[in-house]
């Protein structure tokens, strides 16, 4: 599976990424991934090797790019909970000032980054975010209607900046929710707020889950929340982008 390390030209400078897409040559269906908090890490390689191996081109941007390249923070090759607080303390400032603002001057560089390479096909894109990079996925795909089919969020705060967000969404939505995260009730009143926008969607929650499944290099890690995630995502990317697909 071929990778490149690359660096995207953003208005704040140059943001280092990493890109996997399938052997073999062509062109491919665009997809940006954004990390989670913990950001660009073995792991998210690996993810993003296993989506790639599915036939997509994956962009993973380093969304930390203002503080310096990626790792911005030494961490442990698992985050138990034991690391957990220290890890958080010295990312957690940096979450912060990710402001909406940033997220938004940001999401149209990568687009434009990911459109432009050679690997991909013409068409729209997808986007995905794990955590906080579940919200950037949203902000990004409510932002680009025009550019974005597809949208998915992973144990991510996606109704942080209220219906209004939603209300702009065009793009076909999955959100999978940990346990943990997200009563019954507070899932009702999201899906209310979905379908008052139109949006064609899937949001549930994954039994047996906490914050963070997807990632197996943290104590948060489920293997069947892990393999609920593909079984979502995948469909949703395969029916969205046809249209990249068929320009391969």
């Amino acid at each position: 599976m071929p990778f490149k390390t690359l660096h995207i030209p953003t208005a704040d400078g140059r943001a280092h990424a990493f890109a996997a897409f399938p052997d073999g040559g062509g062109r491919h269906p665009g997809v940006l991934m954004y990390p989670d908090g913990f950001g660009i890490r073995p792991v998210l390689r690996d993810m993003a090797g296993e989506l790639a191996g599915h036939g997509y081109y994956v962009l993973v941007p380093n969304v930390f790019h203002r503080h310096g390249p990626a790792p911005v923070a030494e961490l442990p090759a698992y985050i138990g909970e034991d690391a957990r607080p220290h890890v958080m303390a010295r990312l957690m400032p940096l979450i912060e000032a990710h402001t909406r603002e940033r997220t938004l001057s940001d999401a149209g560089a990568y687009l434009d980054f990911l459109t432009a390479q050679p690997e991909v096909g013409a068409g729209p894109v997808a986007v995905t975010g794990y955590c906080f990079g579940g919200l950037l996925a949203v902000r990004t795909a409510a932002a680009h209607a025009d550019r974005v089919a597809a949208v998915a969020a992973f144990h991510a705060p996606v109704a942080a900046d209220g219906p209004g967000l939603l209300s702009l969404l065009t793009a076909r939505v999955h959100f999978g929710h940990a346990e943990s995260d997200l009563t019954p009730e507070a899932l009702t009143e999201l899906d209310r707020a979905l379908d008052a926008a139109g949006v064609e969607h899937t949001s549930e929650i994954y039994p047996g889950t906490v914050h963070g499944f997807t990632m197996s290099d943290t104590d948060a890690f489920s293997a069947s929340g892990l393999q609920r995630h593909w079984e979502r995502l995948l469909p949703l990317l395969d029916r969205s982008l046809t249209a990249s697909r068929a320009s391969r």
